[in-house]
């Protein structure tokens, strides 16, 4: 479990320590504070290691192998010019610094950058141990429907698409579980798959249909989008990508969702907390925060242990705020402009 990440001038914090939950973590920011990019570093260093560890000829973690691994991951998954662009410029040169404490000490690791730099970070931790589970990413658009030879192509052609697809693709074509750990995915599959009406199946040309019972299968790309994210989320917890002690980084779960999917969702994010999965959302959307605050009150999910951040741009760059709950937290502007946009409403008369 990730406990800790520690920022100095990355991209637009001059300093952000944020201290993690084992359950859910909420970031919570208007556009252009960064919430994404706190995603992305967390995800590409614990990917990096994962990745590297899966290797057949792989070892024990070290500087030589790190520094150009961190270093690659930062930029295929930010897609910064290069990696000194991700430092934060005031005068002159400035560096970089990153820091991620987990709960198991072997795994922590510290590293730094700057301006100038291109193609390595300087270690100043070096982990003992890889990562044992690939963690999971989630971008703003679905990416089933885009699956079909994505990877292929990705891997032997430049393309404009974060390396978050293509890791995620690389999921979505894992085998589905059997046995004992696919009954333990059916309870949150049955949610899933109610809602969506159907099944998510892998036909052996590479295309993800919807199984619908009595209708057979229905192209992906035919199913509205936002069934498609469900439909997302069910095909990792099928392959197991989402159980046990996994990692979730889901970048604005909300996006193309109406208000019954949205509240699905969250629930979801709670059934997956509860089968040891940490998970790591931004957004801006109050229903979904409305809708977390709400489940974390319930009975059942009340062992899952949360975290709120919320993100306030200054003069300087932008601070974080943390807190256990929402309540916790005096900077949420977008909650301040969509309340108000409901006494707007209500006096209008309309």
């Amino acid at each position: 479990m990730l406990k800790r990440l520690k920022a100095k001038n990355l991209t637009v914090f001059p300093k952000a320590e944020l201290s993690f939950a084992p359950g859910l973590n909420v970031i919570v920011g208007e556009n252009g504070c960064g919430k994404s990019h706190l995603l992305k570093v967390a995800y590409s260093v614990m990917a990096a290691s994962a990745e590297e560890g899966r290797k057949p000829t792989a070892g024990e973690p070290t500087k030589t192998t790190l520094q150009k691994a961190l270093a690659d991951k930062l930029v295929n998954v930010m897609r910064p010019e290069s990696l000194g662009r991700l430092a934060r410029r005031k005068q002159g040169r400035e560096r970089c610094e990153i820091s991620l404490e987990f709960s198991e000490n072997p795994l922590d690791c510290a590293f730094s950058f700057a301006t100038s730099s291109t193609s390595e970070v300087k270690l100043d931790t070096v982990p003992k141990a890889w990562q044992a589970e690939a963690p999971v990413f989630f971008p703003t658009r679905e990416l089933l429907s885009i699956y079909p030879n994505f990877v292929a192509i990705y891997e032997n052609h430049y393309l404009e698409f974060e390396e978050t697809y293509r890791d995620t693709c690389v999921l979505l074509g894992a085998l589905a579980l059997k046995g004992p750990r696919a009954a333990q995915a059916a309870a949150i599959l049955k949610l899933l798959e109610d809602a969506m009406g159907g099944k998510v199946v892998l036909d052996q040309n590479g295309r993800f249909y919807l199984q619908i019972p009595g209708q057979g299968n229905m192209e992906i790309p035919l199913v509205a989008e936002g069934l498609r994210k469900l439909a997302m989320v069910a095909r990792l917890i099928s392959t197991g990508s989402l159980l046990d002690k996994g990692s979730l980084f889901w970048d604005e779960p909300e996006t193309n969702l109406n208000p019954k999917l949205i509240r699905l969702v969250a629930k979801v994010i709670y059934l997956l907390c509860q089968q040891g999965i940490q998970v790591f959302v931004a957004t801006h959307s109050l229903f979904l925060l409305r809708e977390l605050e709400i489940l974390s009150s319930e009975q059942a999910f009340s062992k899952v242990e949360h975290r709120y951040f919320a993100l306030r741009p200054t003069d300087s760059g932008v601070e974080v705020e943390q807190g256990d709950a929402l309540d916790d937290l005096q900077t949420l502007v977008l909650l301040d402009e969509e309340l108000a946009q409901s006494d707007r409403f209500l006096e209008s008369g309309a």
